[in-house]
């Protein structure tokens, strides 16, 4: 088996420093460049640390059973490194978010540069899968979101990715400018994984979510070794925004959290109370709308009136899925 870091691009920075993305490649012998590949790529955001651990473990994992690949699996463990190491969402000193400039440019300043090459890099593979995490603020189940424009495609695959929630977003929310869009514009299948909270890593989830990528580089025919069961993903097809409520803060406060999400609950049952530390008095409390499923909670306690609390999936919606009757994709 092949098993070697390679240096995918490098631009030079002030005082005698430079940016450097590697990726770590771990390839069956016979693979060729001809052969199947799938790219797992995280840490766009700097503060978003859950797929470092969904790399380390794959690359474990294979290392286990090496006769068992049979294609080439990348692994792109630090998409933006600096912010990384400044525990940044974006890049630092630039106030720019790198999943905003894609596809890039080879023409264009530092940045631009940096998000071509790394397209170049994925350009060919089989599958692409885009790990994120939550803000600092929000705690995610894990799930796949996906545009409509590549429903068709890319949500027959998403449903062997072992995650807890499929959800279609329409057309209108997608922004062109991402990496997951500019990969699926130029035939790349890209899968955008959203699980668990902003500068933490969650095992849990990074266990499942490795799972769900043994299972996807099975059905590709890269993997041949022990795969999991996965589970059935609750699937939402919201192009309209109809499927999900948002619940957000009536009023400033420290928000203490009753539900984790994963929960099922009843319209009018209490999430959590917002407290006002300073006069004391009734706490605030965070009711749902409707019976359903919580996949989204706030998870930092200071709130802002406004401020995001959660995430409600439509019960009929939750049961269509569980139950047999999906949702029609």
């Amino acid at each position: 088996m092949i098993d070697e870091v390679i240096e995918v691009v490098s631009a030079e920075l002030p005082v005698d420093e430079r940016l450097v993305i590697r990726k770590h490649r771990l390839a069956a012998e016979n693979a060729g460049d001809d052969g199947k590949r799938i790219c797992v790529v995280t840490g766009i955001h700097g503060d978003e640390l859950e797929g470092q651990y969904v790399c380390y473990e794959l690359a474990r994992r294979i290392r286990e059973h090496p006769t068992a690949l049979k294609g080439t699996v990348d692994l792109y463990p630090a998409m933006n490194p600096i912010g990384i190491d400044s525990i940044s969402r974006g890049i630092p000193a630039f106030d720019l978010d790198m999943n905003r400039i894609f596809p890039g440019s080879r023409d264009g300043d530092m940045n631009e540069y940096v998000a071509s090459e790394v397209i170049r890099d994925c350009r060919g593979a089989e599958l692409c899968v885009d790990i994120h995490a939550s803000n600092i603020f929000l705690t995610e189940v894990p799930q796949i979101r996906i545009n409509e424009l590549h429903r068709d495609v890319l949500v027959p695959i998403a449903r062997r990715a072992n995650v807890d929630l499929v959800w279609v977003h329409g057309a209108s929310t997608v922004l062109e400018s991402t990496f997951a869009y500019s990969l699926n514009d130029i035939g790349v299948k890209t899968l955008v994984v959203e699980t668990g909270v902003g500068m933490r890593i969650t095992k849990e989830y990074g266990d499942q979510v490795t799972d769900g990528i043994f299972s996807l580089m099975q059905q590709a025919g890269i993997w041949d070794g022990p795969v999991p069961e996965v589970r059935r993903p609750v699937i939402s097809c919201d192009q309209k925004g109809t499927d999900v409520y948002y619940l957000n803060a009536p009023a400033s406060g420290i928000y203490v959290k009753e539900k984790e999400h994963g929960s099922l609950v009843k319209e009018g049952e209490c999430i959590g109370s917002i407290l006002n530390p300073l006069l004391g008095g009734e706490p605030v409390k965070i009711t749902a709308p409707a019976d359903g499923w919580l996949f989204t909670t706030r998870e930092y306690p200071v709130v802002d009136a406004g401020s995001l609390m959660g995430r409600i999936l439509k019960q009929e919606v939750y049961e269509r899925s569980q139950y047999g009757t999906e949702h029609i994709i």
